[in-house]
């Protein structure tokens, strides 16, 4: 017998009609409520949280000087305020160093943050100003940036746009971010052409000029800038008002950026761990870098150019390591300044010494010149230096490379140059009566391998007066081995002995072993020629070559 379906049962002598009338009661489900249908959408709307109904508070020009000068009067161990110039108006042009006053300022590094566009763009200077509150802090990233580091902080450098008018550009509407496009530029002299319409600009090269900073890293954001001036109203921002976030370049210039983009990354991953992400670029977008001799299809390359702004002024003169940051939350720009300060405060992979990674000035194929000194004031002094000789520069090492051998031969003078060449038996020839060679020891170096020629780049033409190094010079090698022996390392033939300052130093990093040869400031003013060489033992076996299949070569036995 089936199951009942219904309850109770329906009489059989019941009228189909009725029947079917009580089924339907006994099934049928009252409809939901209207408070319990699907939103409309005004609902969804009413339903969200509505943050730009309050109004930001708009700082004023007295506010912000008496907030400087109220840190310099609480903080006089950590704080001193400068006057790096006026405006046209006659506003003074404040810039905030910050570092522990009682630790040795020769070993600090220098930091340069600017917010060059912080007329409209306010939440760049709002970060800045939040960096300083963080930098005078007792956190202990804080404490160690102070004891490490040199921060020159300039939280608005137009004060004119930031305070009076919401635009980009100074009373000549000159922009201090890019000077006013580079036709206001001799690029050949890196000079400024209109110093007077624009003493903005002018203070930031005079800082960059005295202090030759390690980093200069300028923060940019959110603000007025897309409102017309009918629109400004009572130029308060609202909250809530955001953008993409960027870090260590700008849309509009893709060579604004750090030349490692590991430095990138890890200032990334602090933003992220404090709750933000940012966009990469070319990287999100999946596309090609553009360049001149791809014209042709720049509509499918990245839409960023390189283009000279303000900032390149400090990467051309001194090899300054320059970044930009896009803002859109204060608290992401700080958490990005704060990772910035932890990479200054710590050694990089591919560094001997601690701090930002900025003292190579010249490479090739894995060979690096690099500035020479114990403390970071006398790498900063090299570093200058060199970068402003090392175009002359001629580079050679031994060709095709091979393991347990490693060379690298620096020219630093065209007489020097002319002594290079792509014949190892002329080379030798030509070295064996320069004084301060030893070339019986680099002679049975060079000749025990299987090199067949020395690969050469010649440095640019020489210029009128080619002076020597006279604030040392290093050399850094990049052995393919996390744990060789060092048996044998020379310049110019004469063994080196380990030393930070008059020798040579290694270390592992980034999946290899760097030596560094160290010439000091007595040797490199009477030296022009360097010839490096580096006998190792890789103590590991690594494999060559590649055999087709066995039964591929029985086949081919078979078949003769």
């Amino acid at each position: 017998m089936p199951a009942r379906l219904f309850s109770p049962r329906i009489p059989v002598t019941t009228p189909l009609w009725f029947a079917l009338c009580l089924l339907c009661l006994l099934t049928w489900q009252p409809p939901q409520l209207k408070a319990q249908e699907a939103p409309t959408l005004e609902q969804k709307l009413a339903g969200l949280p509505q943050p730009w109904q309050e109004k930001l508070h708009r700082l004023t020009l007295k506010e912000y000087t008496e907030t400087l000068k109220y840190w310099e009067e609480t903080h006089p161990d950590l704080v001193q305020v400068d006057r790096i110039g006026v405006t046209l108006e006659g506003i003074p042009l404040p810039m905030l160093k910050i570092t522990d006053s009682k630790t040795d300022l020769k070993q600090k590094q220098i930091c340069l943050v600017t917010a060059l566009h912080g007329g409209p763009e306010r939440s760049g200077t709002t970060a800045v100003m939040h960096f300083v509150e963080w930098m005078l802090s007792d956190d202990p990233e804080a404490v160690r940036t102070r004891q490490n580091q040199l921060l020159l902080i300039i939280p608005i450098i137009n004060p004119y746009a930031y305070f009076e008018t919401d635009r980009f550009g100074n009373s000549q509407k000159i922009d201090p971010y890019t000077g006013g496009g580079t036709a206001n530029w001799d690029l050949k002299t890196l000079q400024f052409k209109l110093p007077e319409k624009s003493p903005e600009v002018m203070a930031i090269l005079s800082v960059v000029d005295q202090f030759k900073p390690d980093v200069h890293v300028d923060v940019h954001g959110t603000g007025l800038q897309e409102y017309s001036p009918e629109q400004l109203g009572s130029r308060e921002r609202y909250r809530g008002q955001t953008m993409f976030e960027v870090t260590g370049s700008a849309y509009s210039n893709m060579s604004l950026r750090p030349w490692d983009w590991r430095i990138t990354e890890a200032i990334n991953q602090a933003g992220e761990a404090a709750g933000y992400g940012y966009d990469r670029f070319e990287a999100d977008a999946q596309r090609l870098f553009w360049g001149t001799s791809l014209t042709a299809i720049s509509n499918r390359l990245w839409l960023g150019r390189p283009q000279f702004y303000t900032a390149h002024y400090g990467y051309a003169h001194y090899h300054t390591m320059l970044m930009a940051f896009e803002v859109g939350w204060e608290q992401s720009g700080l958490a990005r300044l704060q990772g910035l300060m932890q990479i200054g405060n710590q050694r990089w992979d591919e560094d001997y010494h601690p701090g930002y990674p900025v003292n190579r000035v010249n490479s090739y194929i894995g060979h690096f010149v690099s500035a020479w000194g114990p403390t970071a004031q006398a790498r900063r002094q090299s570093r200058v230096e060199l970068w402003k000789q090392q175009p002359r520069f001629s580079q050679a090492v031994l060709y095709p490379q091979t393991a347990g051998r490693e060379t690298y031969f620096v020219a630093t003078s065209q007489k020097a140059a002319e002594l290079l060449s792509a014949d190892i038996t002329e080379l030798l020839d030509n070295i064996k009566d320069v004084p301060g060679i030893d070339q019986s020891s680099l002679k049975s170096i060079i000749n025990a391998g299987p090199e067949i020629k020395i690969a050469v780049s010649k440095g640019r033409a020489p210029e009128p007066e080619e002076p020597p190094i006279q604030q040392g010079i290093s050399f850094q090698l990049r052995l393919p081995y996390q744990r060789p022996e060092l048996v044998d390392i020379r310049l110019n033939g004469h063994l080196l002995e380990k030393s930070e300052t008059d020798g040579y130093v290694s270390w592992p990093g980034a999946g290899f072993t760097h030596v560094q040869i160290n010439v000091p400031p007595e040797k490199s003013s009477k030296t022009e020629l360097y010839l490096v060489t580096c006998l190792y033992h890789p103590r590991e076996t690594r494999t060559y070559g590649w055999k087709p299949p066995a039964p591929v070569l029985d086949r081919i036995q078979s078949e003769k």
